[in-house]
């Protein structure tokens, strides 16, 4: 309907989509001591979610925030209004972080950039982080190519590279005047 209106809009999918309800930007899973699945959240990782992108002119927000908004006609959660309904939300502001704009770019923040995080729940008090990937989520974010089949990777637009862990040894002797209060070292790669 919009390109009918001459607005741009693409598809967008985003691969392994969190659907955060209680809007924590965390996914968590929690097992027992077994190491049993337990249902005590209802928020889930897709394999896969598709939304649309148009480009606005954002005057409620400002010009920073121009550019592709996010639109989705599957929305799974009700919006501030009290209705169901996701967005414009700008790509902008997902990227940078500005969870408290309206049209729910928490909600599109977090389908994106949300820890997956696993928990052993010992009790109703007690419960430990066993595990924590900051990287799952949000991967290969695309849209089709004009005039192709090909993907084209928009991730970039939607937040910035993932840091890459590098492991290597060093020598204690080496480095021990170098040492931080919490015993570690900040390295920077060039």
């Amino acid at each position: 309907v919009l390109r009918s209106l001459g607005i741009p809009t693409r598809v967008i999918t985003n691969f392994n989509s969190a659907h955060d309800r209680n809007i924590n930007l965390s996914i968590d899973k929690y097992i027992d001591i077994s190491g049993k699945t337990l249902h005590l959240t209802e928020d889930s990782v897709w394999n896969f979610h598709v939304w649309n992108e148009s480009w606005f002119i954002r005057r409620d927000l400002g010009s920073f925030y121009d550019g592709w908004q996010v639109l989705d006609a599957t929305p799974q959660e009700r919006s501030k209004g009290g209705i169901y309904q996701c967005g414009p939300a700008s790509t902008r502001a997902i990227k940078e972080g500005d969870v408290n704009l309206d049209y729910d770019s928490s909600f599109v923040f977090a389908a994106v950039n949300a820890d997956y995080v696993t928990w052993i729940h010992y009790s109703n008090k007690r419960k430990e982080r066993i595990y924590s990937d900051a990287r799952k989520i949000g991967k290969f974010i695309s849209t089709k190519a004009v005039g192709t089949n090909s993907r084209v990777d928009v991730t970039v637009n939607y937040k910035y590279p993932e840091v890459k862990e590098i492991s290597f040894k060093i020598s204690y002797s080496q480095y021990k005047n170098s040492l931080m209060g919490d015993r570690k070292i900040l390295v920077t790669a060039v």
